[in-house]
């Protein structure tokens, strides 16, 4: 169907829905008893809501009534679906300081009422960031705002009639463009599914189902590692199982558990010491972001009931004392669905020791109690050390050799215990213009260097080679080819920390050299990370060509070719 076809079709679909009461769904969830963690969401909602409510627009007047405010004070869809979902939430639940509050009620009918003024014609929303009658935002929306209409309805329909009423407007006419939108990424297929899945749910209709099995015709992009196409260990990988979950068991797919349950275990070996996600494999905006594993509770809260996995179950465990609050978005999931209130399995012990290599993302992963490091290809950063809280966040190195000298190794090789990465360079001068094809006006755009003949060629091999050693890893830095070039390596560390055993090069910007032989140490919270020994030839740590320092702590080694140095980490 094409979007313009939406008015003529989308009003003879919302005349045919049937209205539902709040007999529709089971009540029992009114007569459960919630279990603490569920609790816990719920008070962090209410927080989340009151800070939600400092954002919203109370004029009147203005055309942006009832909607709310994104940091930079733009009304906006996403900050009003955001408080639609947080005031759902906390309307019907009874632990909720708002439980049936008419003041949060009332801005919930506000609220909708703004949404739906500002949905298009054809059904889609507008992320004003970047995308402009976006389906996949439409989806996004759809799949939060749907186990919301089904938990106010389940709590008391009659009550909420006219904001029900309001809200099922809206999700029917996003339901017309999810079934004819176009996506941006991999992981919007699954959204768009799971958002007509839960529609289908509430309002079958044969054309959602379509349109479901057209986008899972595409297959699940998951690789032979266990890991989705954008590799985005810290945003989409959990969300991507969320969303097929709820395709799985919505529109009754239950393959699609297998790729959930594969992804899962994978994760599992990406855990650091100190509970964040390893994401420097990534291939979205949350690359080398220092994240932790509160997206993944649902996923595996489910999967831990379903499989009876005493593995998942730990790690829900780990979320649960640590970064529970931070799961608060997923509360609607687990007021939708209470078989998700049962006790988990009994948790069986994580892995904690182990080197295990994962190459279609491109990195080994090696732990070793509370220590890890992460190799990474194809990246100038390529090796993170956490030392429990203490990380070294990232080794770079660089040559100033024809202002091209930023080492980015290919592939990771493993030879015997080590892991290698190696880049070779060359850095041609060029010979007069062949004659005949000189350019008469002598425009230099017109006579392109690949036409000239090289010559004095220099050239510059790089390698990496990684490997685990006494509590901790080496990492071997050898550069050679043409001499005398200077070498600049830099240990960028996590910010907040304390360092011991450097020299000050800088410190208005953080910057340290660590002296030839010395060995330094760096300690934040307790933790304590060790490296060395140092080298310090001279002082020109910013070399051209080289990548812009990052802005955190920054230890530099420097040297001249040929070099070779061996730096251990502890």
């Amino acid at each position: 169907m094409k979007r313009r076809e939406f008015v003529k079709y989308g009003s003879v679909a919302f005349c045919a829905a049937p209205m539902l009461t709040s007999m529709a769904f089971p009540s029992s969830a009114k007569d459960e008893s919630k279990p603490e963690w569920l609790e816990r969401l719920i008070k962090a909602n209410d927080n989340q809501l009151d800070r939600q409510r400092r954002y919203r627009v109370s004029d009147s007047k203005s055309p942006a009534y009832g909607g709310f405010l994104d940091g930079a004070e733009i009304p906006n869809a996403h900050s009003t679906v955001a408080y639609i979902r947080t005031a759902g939430c906390a309307l019907a639940s009874s632990e909720s300081r708002y439980y049936r509050s008419e003041t949060i009620a009332k801005e919930l009918e506000e609220a909708i009422n703004y949404l739906l003024k500002i949905q298009h014609s054809d059904g889609t929303i507008d992320l004003l960031s970047t995308n402009f009658h976006s389906t996949p935002d439409t989806g996004f929306i759809v799949k939060w705002l749907v186990p919301v209409y089904i938990i106010v309805l389940r709590e008391d329909g009659n009550r909420y009639s006219t904001q029900l009423e309001l809200l099922k407007t809206f999700l029917q006419r996003a339901g017309e463009c999810l079934i004819v939108g176009g996506i941006h990424t991999p992981n919007h297929r699954w959204v768009v599914s799971a958002a007509l899945t839960k529609l289908n749910e509430v309002w079958p209709n044969p054309r959602y189902v379509a349109r479901i099995d057209e986008w899972l015709g595409e297959h699940i992009d998951m690789d032979p590692d266990g890991q989705y196409n954008e590799k985005s260990t810290l945003i989409y990988s959990p969300l991507t199982d969320r969303v097929l979950i709820t395709i799985a068991k919505g529109a009754k797919k239950p393959e699609l558990y297998e790729f959930v349950r594969r992804n899962l275990m994978m994760t599992t070996y990406y855990i650091h010491p100190n509970g964040e996600i390893a994401t420097d494999a990534s291939g979205r905006q949350d690359k080398a972001a220092v994240g932790t594993m509160e997206g993944y509770y649902y996923p595996y809260r489910f999967m831990a009931l379903k499989d009876q996995n005493g593995i998942f179950s730990a790690i829900c465990k780990e979320i649960e004392a640590t970064v529970l609050e931070k799961s608060v978005s997923q509360l609607s999931y687990f007021l939708e669905d209470i078989s998700l209130w049962r006790e988990l399995p009994k948790p069986n012990s994580l892995p904690t020791s182990y080197a295990k290599a994962f190459p279609y993302s491109g990195l080994v992963r090696i732990r070793r109690g509370n220590w890890d490091a992460t190799v990474i290809s194809q990246n100038p950063t390529f090796l993170t050390f956490h030392s429990g809280n203490a990380v070294l966040q990232g080794i770079r190195f660089s040559a100033s050799f024809f202002g091209k000298g930023q080492f980015q190794g290919g592939e990771i090789r493993q030879e015997g215990k080590d892991y290698v990465m190696e880049q070779k360079l060359a850095g041609p001068y060029y010979q007069p213009y062949p004659k005949d094809s000189i350019d008469p006006g002598g425009d230099w755009e017109k006579m392109p260097q690949s036409n000239r003949e090289q010559s004095e060629i220099q050239y510059l091999t790089s390698r990496a080679r990684i490997r685990e050693s006494n509590g901790g890893v080496e990492c071997d830095i050898e550069i050679m080819g043409t001499d005398n070039v200077p070498v600049s390596i830099e240990l960028i560390f996590r910010e907040g920390g304390e360092f011991k055993n450097v020299v000050i090069l800088n410190a208005e910007n953080d910057s340290y050299l660590l002296n030839t032989g010395e060995v330094g140490t760096y300690t934040l919270k307790g933790d304590t990370l060790t490296f060395g020994p140092g080298l310090a030839e001279h002082k020109g740590v910013q070399l051209r060509g080289a990548l812009p320092r990052m802005s955190t702590p920054t230890v530099y080694l420097t040297g001249f070719t040929p070099f070779k140095h061996t730096i251990r980490f502890s």
